[in-house]
């Protein structure tokens, strides 16, 4: 673990570290299993490959690769077959004594063109000032993000500033960490600085914590400049896509997952299986395997959305998507005994499962399958696991984008629909590259990242350096 900076001040006294947290089998698995991660890596990446070479040496290997198909097909159509959730009512106002107290939380690092803004939406929001507040942790910034928030806390009261020190570790986790201590929410809420948010968010995101099994709760994500260019119109498609998914999969009993900006976290659930992590690349990735694996359910919203500002050039797009995948990787690596336990349960670990095939080992598996057949002048080996992996998404974004545009009827509004499919689709094969460059790059070499902050007026895109 790296070591916290904590600021000497009382208050931080009973704030118990990660790993007391834990409980001691899940403390072994994430610290025992974090130096041995790029191992662990080594290892799925060789199986994938000795497996492919050796499904297109067996005669037999088309047989199995065709029932291992019509079995992930059944789960398949169990999940597009699923009704989704009705969402639950929105509180009322004149029920202001009974409302949960909330806090809501922001990790920002020179994000001077879009802090303000984020500030003045987050402290008018349409719920009892006195049952919210807010707290942006600058991250040692170097713009005039510290400048900006201490004048806003002078006009909103709901508005605290905890400045971190240079030296202060664990990134995004850290800061999250860190002020957990000072705030008093029973209900934590997590927003990027670039989010944009309505007014009735809160009132209609709490009801989802009614039911005593429910941990978190993620808000749909939509890209506000979703108009700009193919990059951003891909990335609309794609956040459709998983707003079905995510409605799919908790319809059948499986995992619904945290998105970084926009989750809401029981702060009963978030101390029981131990604050974020620190030492990991997505901290949402890796909550939502640790509160699955302590039992809780993890609900999903589709209205209200909280916008964000999707990146608008390749570079950090890669840059981006590299940090999730490996992010993405992390989680299977740290926790794969506990998940081959089947502590979520059979649903949940099913669901998990057939994911981890479809966004992780299939598209790793896709380059030495093209190889080998490149080489043997005959089809992949892997064509129909990977015609019905591409068909499924292709559903289920028409189907989210459908949803999402559910106001929009007739024969116009579909073919729209259509070409957002057929657009989203095509982007979505940078995954393929940028899957099986992770596998490849995390078994050969430590992680070593680099913050690299561009400034950018209202947008607050990130990249990342390798």
């Amino acid at each position: 673990m790296r070591e916290n900076s904590w600021p000497e001040n009382d208050s931080y006294s009973e704030f118990e570290p990660i790993d007391s947290l834990l409980p001691d089998d899940t403390i072994d698995e994430l610290f025992g299993g974090l130096a041995g991660r790029r191992r662990k890596a080594a290892v799925v990446l060789t199986t994938i490959w000795s497996s492919i070479l050796a499904l297109h040496l067996l005669s037999w290997s088309s047989w199995l690769i065709l029932g291992f198909t019509c079995l992930l097909s059944i789960q398949a159509v169990r999940t597009l077959l699923a009704r989704p959730l009705p969402a639950p009512e929105p509180y009322l106002l004149d029920t202001e004594d009974e409302l949960p107290y909330v806090s809501l939380l922001v990790a920002a690092k020179n994000e001077e063109a879009v802090i303000s803004n984020l500030v003045k939406m987050l402290c008018t929001l349409d719920y009892p000032n006195d049952r919210y507040d807010l707290w942006v942790i600058d991250d040692h910034s170097t713009d005039r993000t510290p400048m900006l928030l201490d004048k806003l806390a002078q006009e909103y009261h709901q508005l605290h500033v905890l400045h971190r020190a240079a030296n202060a570790g664990g990134g995004k986790s850290g800061a999250l960490n860190q002020v957990l201590p000072l705030t008093k929410g029973e209900i934590l809420a997590v927003f990027d600085a670039d989010a944009q948010v309505t007014p009735d968010l809160l009132r209609r995101v709490l009801p989802c914590f009614e039911p005593e099994e429910v941990g978190a709760v993620q808000m749909r994500k939509a890209i506000a400049n979703a108009d700009d260019n193919f990059w951003t119109r891909g990335q609309m498609a794609e956040m459709a896509l998983d707003t079905y998914f995510q409605e799919q999969r908790i319809a059948i009993g499986g995992i619904g997952e945290l998105r970084g900006n926009g989750q809401f976290v029981r702060r009963s659930a978030l101390e029981r299986c131990g604050c974020w992590n620190e030492e990991t690349l997505t901290d949402d990735l890796d909550l939502t395997i640790r509160l699955h694996l302590d039992g809780w359910d993890i609900d999903f919203l589709e209205v209200p959305a909280v916008e964000e500002e999707g990146v608008t050039r390749a570079i950090a797009l890669w840059h981006q998507r590299n940090r999730w995948a490996e992010g993405g990787y992390q989680r299977y690596l740290d926790y794969w005994r506990l998940i081959a336990s089947n502590r979520m349960g059979m649903n949940k670990t099913l669901d998990l499962l057939s994911f981890m095939l479809i966004q992780y080992l299939l598209p790793a598996a896709v380059v030495p399958d093209c190889l080998m057949a490149l080489a043997r002048h005959r089809l992949p080996v892997l064509s129909p696991l990977t015609s019905m992996t591409l068909l499924l998404p292709f559903l289920g974004m028409f189907i989210g984008l459908r949803r999402i545009n559910r106001n929009e009827t007739g024969v116009r509004a579909l073919l729209v629909n259509l070409l957002q499919t057929l657009r989203g689709t095509v982007y979505m094969l940078h995954w393929l590259v940028v899957i099986a460059s992770t596998t490849a790059r995390i078994s050969v070499r430590p992680k070593r990242l680099k913050w690299v902050k561009t400034v950018h007026q209202g947008s607050g895109e990130e990249s990342f350096e390798f």
